[in-house]
This record gives C-alpha cells, structure tokens and sequence, in this order.
C-alpha cells in the first residue's frame, strides 16, 4: 500500500477496455461504432441484448409474484383493507427510503387502506425498526406495519413486533442476514438470489439490485393487479404515476442501471418527472435550478436526490415526505425552501467535518489500510458524506463515527477492492446492529466495543488490501480520434440514458490533443476551462477542481472525458466533460 494522503489529480490509472472483437463489431453494424465498443464492455455483446438494454420496454419489468413474499403480503394487506385496519408504512430517512414510503402509502390509499406513515428520526431512534416505534404504534391501533428499504435484518424488532400482536411485512433490497426475520411476509430480492445459490434453484426473481422504492413499487404492483382482477375496480391512480418516486429513490441510493428492470423503471420514471406534475416535484426542481423537461438521472444525483436527503440528515425525514405526497402548490413551495436552507447548511457542516476527519487520519499515522474517526461533534446525518469524502480523498475504506454517551453510529465508505459489510459482518459480535452493501454501510456500536472494532477492522483491511496498488482508476470505454468528436456522436451516446451506478457516462481517452488555451473559471478559480485542438478542429472542455493546472499545462496531452452537448442561448456544441489529464505520452 502506498502512503497515505490526500490523492491529487492526475493520479488514477486508466484501464483501457480490451478492443471488440471485429465478430461482436460486424453483428452490431447497426450502431456507430463508438456506440458498439460501449455496448460491448458493458455486455451487450449481441444485437438483441443491445436493443433492450437500450431501448427497454415491457420485456424488462419482471412479475411481482416472482419475489418470495410477495403473494403472503399482497394477501395480508388485501384482508387489512377489507377489515379497515390501521396499516402503517415504516421507511428510511435517506432518498430511497422516503420515496419508498410515500409511493406505498400513496398506492394503499388508492386502493382504500388506512395507511399512515412513519419514518424514524436519525438522531432520536436511529435506522430501521426500533422496540419504542414499534410498541407506540400497537398503542395507537395500528395493527399492520409494512417495512420499506429496511428490516431485513430487524429479526429482534420484529419479533418483538409480533409477540405485541402487530403483524409485519418487510421489503428491503438490503443484504440478507443469516436468519430472516419472523416477519408474515419478507420480499428482499437477494433472499431470491441466495436461494438459487444456496438450493441450486433456477426460478425465483431473475434481479437482485432493486432499490427500496423498486422493491415497494413491485408490491404496489402486485396489489393494484390483484385488485383490477379480482375486484373488476381499478384504483383512482395510475400505477404509472409513480414512477417519479422510483427514478427518484433508485438513482439517489446508487442502485446499478446496468440492469434491465432498473433501467426500465428510471427510463419510465424520468418521462413523468420531466411532465413535474407531483407539485413537490415542480418546486424541489425550482430551488435546484433544474429544467423539468431537461431533468435526467445526473440532475437527480446531484441535485435533487441531495436536497431530498437533507431532511433526514438534520431534521426530519418527514418534511421530505410531506413535500413529495402533497397537492398543495404553496405547502410544496413551502417544504422545497425548507430543504434548500438545509441543503445548504449539511454543506457547510460536511466540510467542517471532513477537516476535523481529515486531522485525525494524518495524527493516525502512515499507510493506514482504513481510515476511522470518531467525534462527539459529528452529526449523524453527515457522517455517510464525510466518509464517502474520506474515502474519495485518500482511496481508503473510511469509518466515520458519530460517538454518543453510551453508544456510537457510524457510517462507512469502502473502495472496489474491500467489502465493508463483509468486513462488518466479522465484527458482529461487537455490534448492536449494522447492514448496508458492499461499498456503503452502517452500524450501532457500544462505547466499550469502539476501540475493539477499530482494531479488527483495521487488521481486516490490511490482510485484504496487502499488496494492492492503493489507486483510484477509470475505466475507459476506448480511445476515440479527436475528429469523432461530433455532435452526432454526442446525441447518439444519449442512448445509453440512464447512467449512472453500474452504467457509468461513456467515459474515453484522446491522445496528443493541443491546449491552445486555459483558463480559471469558478469560485475561488477551482476550475479550468479549456480550448483544444488536433491542429484543425478545435473543442471547448471544463475540468473540474483542476483549476491548479492552469499555469502548469504542456502543449501536448492526453484526456480522459465524457463527450456531452453544451446548450447555451440555443446554440448546441459538443464539449468533453474532463475527467483527468496528463502530458501527452505519460504511462499509467
């Protein structure tokens, strides 16, 4: 492992793509070849897989019934609508989980239910299921709680649960336990994969990368199709409506859009966000500065998803919810502004953070496998984004941790090469709970356990990462001479739509490109705008946070870019988005 320090620019290793076999490039002719050479890395590798992965439709979207549970909750909740009981939908405070709770409650409302909410508050209760929630709502009646985008490991909460008398449903997308929890139903797509694994089956639900909203929209399926069938009434509500919640939740919590269903789903869900009927919807995208019929899954990712998230993190989720389930234009204005002021503030309390963070990583010492920092003045709603910082900073797997007076939560971030929920399982024994995926997680810990599970988790990341070239890298899609640099290239790689997790933008090298010039722009001159040329066309590129190469640029380099159109005052141009550079010739 190399040292450890901050990581400038320029430092990440290209891996190039291995060329498409000239086969692959004849059977997809129909496509530029650029287009191919994408397609091809990414797995469409024949002309049938390509078009549907590119152009989607009904054959992505799997049967709801397919999900284990799936038929015992549809059932539950069918019986609970007929019998007027209170039914309660329990989500998360983060994107995906607030998403998930209004699009359910939307959907059992349609169909008749008495449904309320609940969403935990971070700092009070903590994630997911918790003892207090659950006795306060048999108290109050309810006796029905469905879970969305957490449970799956609750096996205690819920159990607790039942032995009140409250029936559960559980739907999650998060990383199966050993044990399930006692739950009536329990729909979670990896219990559908580690089945297959574990029995050699070959049925079951073919995806296992749904986001929470995408695990509750296939219930709110389910129900709607039961109903339209079985009760000759469809429900006042197109299933269809929905779908802005589904883009929404699914792009902001990183699920992978490399797959068919997921992409289908977002492609359907963005159609309905870009027509902004949800009123909330409408005026979440004013404070954003986002165009309606210009919003994409990069304006959900870094724009929306974020001010959706800032509730949780420092207030309550419920203003979240509140602002994507209301009719109400002036409430929705209302909400929006509330979480702009909040956005704002989880900015400047990240940064204040990650410095303190940052100290603590250096005091630590040299060549640390894992970066971990506690305080008792991080916030909890931030300390996901100052590991994710940390992370990001040094490519080290980064544990931040809010320390409380008897028990600490904390958050992590790991890189490609280190699975934090693996690593967190092997330290159970020391925590009151964790869950998350391979690259983000999160747990509860006693004080007691803190300096126990800094240490094992420190010893695991330097047996899984000795050895290991400790750099961030990109990977390319393939090298493109400068002259193919067009705008008809440009409208075509918007196809691909949507990227993101799993489905990275296009992403490629050009070499020996001319800076003819380079300029500061931005505040405080953190980025750099260039003018490039292979000697007869010349193209505008933005590099972000590279605004220290400015005086330091060679004639001659080679880019790494996404090639995007720039609309400005209706004029349309190609532009490379530069995502790193180095002198022209440079190994790595």
């Amino acid at each position: 492992m190399s040292d450890l320090r901050v990581l400038s620019e320029s430092e990440k290793r290209w891996n190039i793509a291995l060329q498409i076999p000239p086969s692959v490039l004849a059977a997809l002719r129909e496509f530029h070849p650029v287009i191919a050479q994408v397609l091809y890395n990414r797995g469409q590798d024949t002309p049938e897989k390509a078009r549907a992965f590119l152009d989607g439709g009904d054959g992505a979207l799997h049967n709801p019934f397919a999900l284990h549970g799936m038929a015992q909750a549809v059932e539950r909740i069918r019986r609970a609508i007929k019998r007027g009981e209170q039914i309660v939908v329990y989500g998360d405070f983060d994107a995906d989980g607030v998403t998930s709770t209004a699009l359910l409650v939307q959907a059992l409302r349609a169909l008749g239910a008495h449904v309320e909410p609940y969403i935990p508050h971070r700092v009070d209760e903590g994630y997911g299921l918790n003892f207090e929630a659950l006795r306060t709502l048999h108290q109050q009646g309810t006796s029905l709680v469905v879970t969305v985008d957490c449970g799956i490991r609750s096996v205690e909460e819920v159990a607790y649960g039942q032995r009140l008398g409250l029936d559960l449903i559980v739907t999650d997308h998060h990383s199966v336990g050993e044990a399930l929890p006692p739950a009536v139903a329990v729909i979670d797509p990896k219990i559908d994969t580690r089945r297959r694994l574990e029995e050699g089956r070959t049925n079951g639900y073919p995806e296992d990368m749904l986001a929470g909203v995408g695990v509750a929209y296939k219930l709110a399926q389910a129900l709607f199709s039961v109903a339209e069938s079985q009760d000759r009434r469809p429900p006042p509500l197109r299933l269809d409506d929905l779908l802005d919640l589904v883009a929404l939740g699914t792009v902001a919590d990183l699920v992978p859009l490399d797959r068919l269903e997921n992409r289908e789903l977002v492609r359907r869900g963005l159609q309905v966000l870009n027509r902004a009927q949800r009123p909330g919807v409408y005026e979440l995208m004013e404070v954003a500065g986002v165009r309606p019929e210009q919003c994409n899954a990069t304006s959900i990712g870094f724009m929306l998803g974020p001010r959706i998230n800032a509730a949780g993190r420092l207030d309550s989720a419920m203003i979240a919810y509140e602002l994507l389930s209301t009719q109400d234009m002036a409430r929705a204005s209302e909400l929006a502004q509330h979480l702009q002021a909040l956005n704002v503030e989880r900015q400047e309390l990240t940064l204040q953070a990650v410095e303190v963070a940052r100290e603590q990583a250096f005091d630590s010492g040299q060549d640390l496998p894992l970066i971990f920092a506690t305080s008792s003045g991080f916030r909890p709603g931030i300390v996901g984004l100052v590991a994710g910082r940390l992370c990001e900073e040094f490519y080290r797997p980064a544990v931040v941790v809010q320390q409380g007076e008897t028990e600490s939560r904390g958050s992590c971030r790991s890189i490609d090469e280190f699975d934090i929920t693996d690593a967190l399982d092997e330290c159970a024994d020391l925590l009151v709970r964790h869950g998350g995926h391979a690259q983000a997680a999160g747990f509860t810990v006693l004080n007691e356990n803190l300096p126990k599970l800094r240490e094992r988790l420190m010893q695991l990341a330097a047996e899984r990462l000795d050895g290991e070239d400790l750099r961030p890298s990109l990977d390319v899609d393939a090298e493109v001479p400068f002259d193919q640099l067009t705008e008809t290239l440009a409208d075509e790689l918007r196809r691909l739509e949507p990227t993101g997790a799993g489905n990275d933008a296009p992403l490629f090298v050009t070499r020996g490109v001319r800076v003819v010039e380079a300029r500061r722009v931005g505040q405080e001159g953190k980025h750099l705008r260039l003018r490039l040329s292979n000697g007869v066309q010349f193209l505008d590129g933005i590099a972000f946070k590279f605004g220290d190469w400015a005086e330091r640029l060679e004639g001659m380099m080679d880019i790494a870019y996404h090639l995007e159109i720039n609309e400005w005052n209706g004029r349309r141009r190609p532009q490379l988005n530069i995502q790193d550079l180095r002198p022209a010739g440079r190994p790595g």
